[in-house]
């Protein structure tokens, strides 16, 4: 393990905002290029150059000042921005980190009722299918939104094809933890406030399984990608050994305040309007992270229960302002509470 000089891509939100902390507490010279509007309180001293990525070749003469040896690619949606990366890069950099998602496995388009097909075997390792059908949500966007062209799987092919920059892969879960700006346990979390009696979900969906993982800990598996040379040209993913269940997912928040409620699972026709969701849950999105624990000796170092300890604790401190109204129905949720009939 080495303390390369590092250029982040982005950086300033979230899971780059760790990422950042974790490679200065690793010692490398850490260097952003990201467009100047977030720069957070906490975020740690290192160096900033502002720009907009649709104009990163316009820079070149900036990296080479840099001169970085790895490439962190916080962000990279489409295989236009992955080209356009490769090119500013070329000949400067040694090595190019991209985070990606597990939505490029068949699973999630099995998942979301694109594909008709029997449910992958999960968990899935990184060789399990990927999706066959591209740009995942342009049925859902408008064609001037940047997740028209979004597709993690042409960025991973781009980054994983040049032998001279040659790259490596992070394919992150489902990332919770201070600075989540999607709020992942506020729906349940704001009923358990609220002091609902019960937490309907859908009964197909009480043992989903998807797999998650601690903002910090997910830092520390991208350090660690940085900054070992064994990951050259390795796809990893990346999350906690054992993907919960929806059920354990809600106990596990309810844990942290105390609520003693019920969590009600009902057939998806007898829940209400706002709870459904167009969604097969027998495919589960659960991954196998051996891959990244045996090469490159990965662990959490955030125990889960802390990871939930805290968690909870920043939700409760920056719970949003604006709730979505279709999602918080209290009155159809009463309604439906006298026919219950099955209790988890």
């Amino acid at each position: 393990m080495t303390s390369p000089n590092v250029l982040l891509i982005g950086g300033t939100r979230f899971i780059g905002f760790h990422a950042v902390q974790r490679l200065v507490d690793l010692g490398c010279d850490v260097t952003l290029f990201h467009r100047g509007e977030t720069e957070p309180d906490g975020l740690p001293s290192v160096r900033h150059l502002h720009g907009n990525r649709a104009e990163i070749l316009e820079h070149r003469t900036d990296f080479e000042r840099v001169a970085p040896e790895v490439v962190l690619d916080m962000m990279p949606l489409t295989r236009a921005q992955a080209v356009d990366t490769m090119m500013a890069f070329s000949g400067i950099a040694g090595r190019l980190v991209g985070i990606s998602s597990h939505d490029v496995y068949l699973a999630y388009d099995i998942l979301r009722g694109k594909e008709q097909l029997s449910p992958v075997s999960t968990p899935m390792d990184e060789e399990a299918p990927l999706r066959s059908k591209r740009y995942p949500y342009r049925d859902t966007v408008e064609e001037d939104s940047p997740l028209f062209d979004y597709d993690k799987i042409p960025v991973e092919h781009t980054y994983l094809a040049d032998p001279d920059l040659s790259g490596s892969i992070l394919r992150l879960p489902a990332v919770y933890g201070p600075g989540d700006y999607q709020h992942r346990p506020f729906p349940y979390l704001k009923r358990m406030v609220d002091g609902r009696p019960a937490i309907l979900i859908d009964g197909a969906a009480a043992a989903w399984r998807w797999s998650r993982c601690f903002v910090e800990n997910v830092a520390d598996a991208i350090a660690l990608v940085v900054t070992d040379d064994r990951a050259r040209g390795r796809v990893y993913n990346v999350a906690e050994p054992r993907a919960l269940t929806e059920s354990e997912w809600i106990l596990a928040i309810a844990d942290q305040v105390g609520w003693a409620g019920e969590i009600i699972a009902l057939p998806s026709d007898r829940l209400p309007e706002h709870l459904r969701d167009d969604l097969d849950f027998s495919q589960s999105l659960e991954v196998d992270t051996s891959r990244i624990r045996a090469e490159l000796d990965y662990a959490e170092r955030v125990p889960f229960v802390e990871a939930m300890r805290r968690t909870v604790e920043w939700e409760l401190a920056n719970m949003p302002d604006e709730l979505p109204p279709h999602r918080f129905d209290y009155a159809a949720e009463d309604d439906a509470l006298p026919d219950l009939t099955l209790g988890i």
